[in-house]
């Protein structure tokens, strides 16, 4: 039901087959107000001209390239996760700067007990009750670690730029598939339009036969053979109708865009003016060139080996020693420590903190001599990460260079193809014409006449795909070269 409604007043266009009588445009909500509330006739006027105008600024709001673009950035799903792995990379480069500056770290305690216990004054047990509390003050400072956190600091930051850049692939990705998507259904909405004229050439064509079956100048055979051909037409052009809405839903999930919210695309006057580079000018190795130096995915690769080296760095620093400093401060307060030894008098607690404060400075040199080669490992791994982002690198770099040789040859394959369905349009449109003025003559039965029809309609069809597709694959190269896309 839900689908039904969405169907209904949101992606599909307002269009009905010709068979079908259009309704009135007095919108039903409308009449029921009037009805219901019983409005006088002002107020009616004031709330049609009202709702005149909303329904004029929703008619004029209209998703052009640009818009549907900058709307996908701001709230696409794939964009936002990547901008979550470039924050926690930021985060991670943040901490391991934090690791350079000294620790402290304070504490304080406190502890009752009841029963024999060592008095402090005199060391003797008796039965008391107790209660006391401590503090202390610690610090810690690496003073030398074989540059092991220099090396850290240096990797994470070179990860996280190319984190950066990664994002930047995501941004640009999402640019090509909205525009991708965008043209996807400009080519619905071409293909729509040339269903939609062959059912009015159908249609038209079937209330000139009716009439000559009523002159009975031709059999009724002729009719029902044209009632039969308009019928798939109209099953035609309900598929092209769906295939706008589903292309339709596809770019709102591009979007992040509520699927009940109309969306009526910005149609270009003449898709044939749109700007295309020239095939000649778009040499696959010349193409590839430019993506090495643009592709944010061939930067992030040599910012992960860079990372992975300095990674393996900071694990050999590892092996050798570390030498830290710590020092700290603590007191002491207890209420079973007595001024003298006959315990009649508790010291105070100012005199307490004095004579139990404790001050400690030191150095510490931790030398590593085996831990089951643990350390070694890391080491050899970390060498091997490095190899295994070199491999992802050459990898990306040959999928890219197969990427844009594939695109270039179905773009050369695609040119010649619209060339070719151009030519056949022009040989159907003709064929056509000389078939309508010997059909009406009557010199042309129905089944010849209905497949010389269809043969003009597939190669409109034709033209229209063929069009499209070449455009695609030359928005394709351009977009490896430029990391760019605009309609």
């Amino acid at each position: 039901m839900l689908y039904a409604q969405l169907v209904r007043y949101t992606a599909i266009p307002t269009k009905f087959l010709p068979s079908i009588k259009k309704g009135g445009k007095v919108s039903s909500q409308l009449l029921y107000f009037w009805n219901v509330m019983r409005i006088s006739r002002i107020a009616g006027a004031i709330l049609i001209l009202l709702f005149a105008n909303i329904t004029s600024a929703d008619a004029q709001d209209t998703w052009s390239l640009q818009r549907c673009v900058d709307y996908a950035l701001q709230n696409n799903l794939t964009v936002k996760q990547q901008e979550v792995q470039k924050r926690l990379a930021d985060l991670t480069l943040q901490q391991s700067r934090l690791q350079m500056i000294p620790g402290f770290s304070g504490s304080v305690s406190g502890g009752y007990t009841d029963g024999r216990s060592a008095s402090l004054g005199d060391n003797q047990y008796v039965n008391q009750t107790v209660f006391n509390s401590s503090g202390n003050l610690n610090m810690q400072a690496n003073l030398f670690s074989w540059f092991y956190q220099q090396k850290t600091i240096a990797a994470n930051k070179l990860d996280a730029q190319a984190n950066s850049f990664l994002l930047e692939k995501a941004r640009n990705d999402l640019a090509f598939n909205v525009a991708t998507a965008f043209l996807q259904i400009l080519l619905n909405i071409q293909t729509e339009k040339v269903n939609e004229e062959n059912v009015r050439l159908t249609n038209s064509n079937l209330d000139n036969t009716k009439k000559l079956v009523i002159a009975g100048s031709v059999p009724e055979s002729n009719q029902a053979d044209l009632e039969a051909q308009l019928a798939l037409d109209s099953s035609n052009l309900v598929t092209a109708q769906n295939n706008v809405t589903l292309a339709i839903l596809q770019m709102k999930a591009y979007l992040n865009l509520g699927f009940e919210i109309p969306f009526k695309p910005d149609v270009p006057e003449n898709i044939s003016s749109l700007p295309l580079a020239a095939l000649q000018e778009m040499a696959p190795e010349m193409v590839y060139s430019a993506a090495l130096t643009n592709y944010p995915l061939v930067k992030s690769d040599e910012l992960k080996i860079k990372s992975a080296t300095k990674a393996y760095q900071a694990a050999k620093a590892q092996l050798y020693p570390n030498l830290s400093i710590g020092g700290g401060l603590s007191t002491y307060y207890a209420n079973n420590y007595y001024e003298d030894i006959a315990q009649t008098k508790v010291l105070p607690f100012h005199d307490q903190i004095s004579n139990t404060y404790r001050k400690n400075l030191g150095l510490t040199l931790n030398i590593p001599i085996f831990n089951g080669w643990q350390q070694r490992t890391t080491v050899a791994k970390a060498k091997v990460n490095i190899y295994s982002q070199e491999l992802i690198r050459d990898l990306d770099h040959q999928k890219l260079r197969q990427d844009i040789y594939t695109a270039h040859a179905n773009a050369v394959a695609a040119l010649q193809k619209y060339n070719a369905s151009a030519t056949g349009v022009m040989a159907a449109q003709k064929a056509y014409d000389f078939a309508t003025k010997r059909f009406n003559l009557g010199l042309m039965n129905t089944i010849d006449y209905i497949t010389t029809q269809s043969k003009l309609y597939n190669a409109q069809v034709n033209k229209v795909l063929a069009q499209y597709d070449y455009i695609f694959k030359m928005k394709l190269l351009e977009f490896y070269r430029d990391q760019k896309i605009s309609l």
